[in-house]
């Protein structure tokens, strides 16, 4: 049976700066937490001191019965007791091993055979046949990740930590390894927790969330529903969500929120609303754009726009819009080809009523 993994501590740091921990892991050996937040916001310590590589002032970790660390009981255990398979961001391989030494790297309490068989297992689900005898150097940044991760789980760890698994990669290479680390992470039945600071990453790979900033869990639930249904306007731009107004709830009719944005009024479900002053969110690819009046459409908002500016993104296009407030849409760049987008064109902004999320201010 697999076991929870629930953390409650506080960690602090010389200079003032404190980090407070409060996650819980569900115990389905298949699920995989994120831990996603800015930059400095205390991601990789939580993570550190799940492994017992950082130590707290106070709180408690355990997974299941075992206490991992518990500073009134003077508990501490040594990051090899806790049986955890650790992920580093720079994949930390031995420079001087081979690809199937350092996979069996911490099998040293099995027998050579033993050991053997089980690299020999990895490196054949991992697509690493072939690559047996060569050493790190000789391998490319997304053949060093997939030994790495096969010597974090080679001891099958009760716990697997991936810290920015894919930042190493670029752009082609982790768009690619972001659906394979999915699947292998569901294949390997490990319960996992990682680190990014990436928004696709977090939603590809997780099914559970744990938002913080400033060293502060803000927001923890299934992934899909903090990053469509944030708790608060800070939890909101941390997630990406591009448009974040400022609204008043006119009333509610059938489900239906009529609301107040600057001088445009739009139409959202949101059932449990009440009248008054809320924060109005709207993600960028929610926005449908339209020459003209559209013809046939399900969108219960169609508002007359103005596009303010255009930042091509790769094969995007981020449109900041002036609908009679601040909009931003993001759209295909054939799509903006297609329309003939240019700074002080009239259009049509299309958002479904579902789409628009209301957080009470």
């Amino acid at each position: 049976m697999n076991a929870e993994l629930v953390a409650d501590f506080e960690k602090r740091f010389p200079g003032g700066a404190t980090v407070f921990a409060n996650l819980s892991h569900p115990a389905d050996g298949a699920q995989v937490t994120v831990l996603f937040g800015p930059s400095g916001s205390g991601k990789t310590t939580i993570l550190r001191c799940l492994a017992g590589l950082e130590m707290p002032q106070s709180g408690t970790i355990r997974l299941g019965p075992q206490v991992w660390f518990d500073s009134r009981r003077g508990i501490n255990l040594r990051p090899s007791a806790r049986g955890v398979g650790f992920l580093f961001q720079d994949y930390a391989l031995f420079p001087h091993l081979r690809t199937t030494d350092n996979i069996s790297y911490g099998l040293s309490r099995l027998r050579r055979n033993r050991r053997r068989r089980r690299a020999a297992e990895l490196i054949d689900l991992l697509g690493l046949a072939g690559l047996e005898n060569r050493f790190p150097h000789q391998l490319s940044a997304g053949q060093q990740q997939r030994v790495a991760l096969a010597r974090a789980v080679a001891p099958k760890p009760r716990l697997l930590l991936l810290d920015e698994p894919l930042s190493a990669l670029d752009a082609p290479t982790r768009e690619s390894l972001r659906r394979e680390l999915r699947s292998l992470l569901t294949q390997f039945a490990t319960p996992a927790v990682v680190v990014t600071h990436d928004a696709i990453e977090a939603v590809a790979l997780a099914d559970h969330a744990v938002v913080l900033d400033d060293g502060r869990v803000l927001q923890r639930g299934p992934v899909n529903e903090v990053f469509s249904r944030p708790a608060d306007p800070t939890v909101a731009r941390i997630v990406g969500i591009e448009t974040i107004e400022q609204g008043t709830v006119l009333k509610i009719e059938e489900g239906l929120a009529h609301v107040r944005v600057g001088a445009a009024e739009i139409l959202c479900v949101a059932p449990d609303a009440r009248p008054g002053p809320v924060f109005v969110c709207i993600r960028g690819e929610d926005v449908m754009l339209e020459r003209g009046q559209p013809l046939q459409t399900s969108a219960r908002n169609q508002l007359a726009a103005r596009v303010n500016w255009l930042a091509p993104e790769g094969p995007m296009v981020r449109v900041g819009l002036d609908c009679g407030f601040r909009l931003t849409a993001l759209i295909t760049r054939p799509a903006g080809e297609q329309l003939g987008l240019r700074e002080d064109e009239a259009v049509t902004a299309l958002i479904k009523a579902p789409a628009i999320h209301l957080v009470a201010r």
